[in-house]
């Protein structure tokens, strides 16, 4: 195993890959410790003390990787960005245009992408406003102050700022996706997500007791370490589907004859549906937040998405499991049909004279790829739903708030999981034992 990092190391192209990423690693990690500024310091430190593990802001700041609780030049981290990227999706499939766009290529996605831009820009603005107002009422912060002098140059510094640093963190991203290794914006997750294990594994063993290394403590461990191996297990999983090609004789020669294989995977989707998931079921709250109103009836509205959709205080909430089990099984649904069309995968086989034996090339084809599709993307999805929200079930059971949930796990192990292939695919080019072979 030893060899094989040190054959990462070898190369010198991936080695310079590999140190940029880890470079972009350390910008992301210092811009989410500079606080913002116009903000009471004291008032910060006295509410980290004070800070719980659970509610929709511990889920933000387990996103944000820390830098929420900090209110710091990071604090949106990548959420506007996914927002935007949902938003952007969920149009390409309503409006022709945008489909026409994605259908031209590499032109096209680049126009997409420039709009995803500008709307990560105008949702930070929104959040940005919501989140300074929130901090200052004391709503997220247990009735403490954030910003005491809030006057209306200050809130425009403030947001200005923080949407600067979302601006930063989405550019971080693609600066790792054209210049590193592996996706930016999910590598950034990643490490946001991974820096507050340490953080969250502590407040778990806090709310269950020193004796609980063989109590609550250690079903809890146990339970995290069987979704680390149950993850890569269903990631491995797919259904190969075989195909034939036709002999063709041109000259001389004889062209065809081979067969060859289509893999589906169980999780063709991979983390994506999990992100989706998540990051809709803070809409609700980002859209109050960006409402500043002491209105009795958004209060009310407000303390029930907190406490039902966004596991508040009262402990996990069995309305949080539901829904987020929905979405995830939906998300990987529609992402799974947009990642792979049967229609156009069949029309490509038949012309380069291909057929699965035993249906008839075209319409059948397609229907056939069809049903193979639905009947493993089915377990997939449930597989996902499930590692979910498992630690939200034992934190429902138990009445304890156990912040890393299903989501972050699926997310690390996910990522990591298709980085390392990358990773492997890289040295395999130039004959080195990959990391997952």
């Amino acid at each position: 195993m030893l060899s094989i990092y040190r054959n990462m190391f070898k190369v010198p192209d991936l080695r310079a890959k590999i140190l940029f990423t880890l470079a972009m690693f350390g910008v992301y990690r210092l811009g989410a410790t500079i606080p913002v500024p116009g903000i009471d310091l004291d008032a910060v430190r006295l509410f980290q003390t004070q800070q719980q593990a659970g509610g929709i802001y511990g889920l933000l700041n387990l996103f944000s990787g820390g830098a929420l609780e900090q209110f710091s030049v990071f604090a949106l981290g990548i959420i506007p960005y996914i927002t935007a990227s949902i938003i952007m999706q969920l149009l390409t499939v309503v409006i022709p245009r945008l489909q026409t766009l994605q259908e031209e290529g590499e032109s096209g996605r680049k126009v997409i992408t420039q709009w995803t831009r500008y709307m990560t820009v105008i949702l930070a603005l929104i959040q940005s406003t919501g989140f300074t107002f929130l901090f200052h009422s004391g709503r997220f912060t247990n009735g403490i102050d954030l910003i005491p002098n809030y006057t209306p140059g200050r809130v425009v510094l403030i947001v200005l700022t923080m949407t600067a640093g979302t601006a930063m963190v989405m550019w971080l991203g693609e600066l790792i996706t054209q210049r590193g290794v592996g996706n930016g914006m999910s590598l950034i997750i990643f490490v946001a997500i991974l820096s507050q294990f340490p953080f969250i594994f502590g407040q778990v063993w806090s709310q269950t007791g020193a004796a609980g290394l063989f109590g609550r403590f250690g079903v809890i461990t146990a339970v995290f370490l069987f979704m680390i191996v149950a993850i890569i297990f269903v990631d491995q999983g797919q259904r190969r589907i075989p195909i034939q090609f036709a002999k063709r004789v041109r000259g001389r020669r004889v062209l065809g004859g081979q067969s060859t294989y289509i893999p589906l995977k169980v999780n063709t989707a991979g983390v994506i549906p999990v992100i989706f998931a998540t990051s809709v079921l803070l809409i609700p709250t980002l859209i109050i937040t960006a409402i500043p109103s002491d209105a009795a009836w958004l209060q009310t509205i407000f303390r029930w998405i907190d406490d039902n959709l966004g596991a508040g205080q009262r402990g996990v909430s069995w309305w949080y499991i539901a829904i987020l089990f929905g979405l995830i099984v939906f998300f990987t649904y529609f992402y799974t049909a947009i990642q792979f069309d049967p229609e156009q995968q069949a029309e490509m086989i038949q012309r380069q004279g291909g057929f699965i034996p035993g249906v008839r090339p075209g319409r059948q084809t397609a229907k056939h790829l069809s049903f193979i599709l639905n009947r493993i993307t089915l377990p997939g999805s449930i597989f996902l739903g499930t590692i979910a929200i498992l630690p939200a079930i034992a934190g429902a059971i138990w009445n304890i708030q156990i912040s890393f949930s299903g989501v972050s796990i699926l997310i690390v192990v996910g990522v990591a999981l298709e980085t390392m292939k990358q990773i492997e695919s890289q040295l395999t080019m130039r004959n080195y034992e990959g990391i997952l072979s």
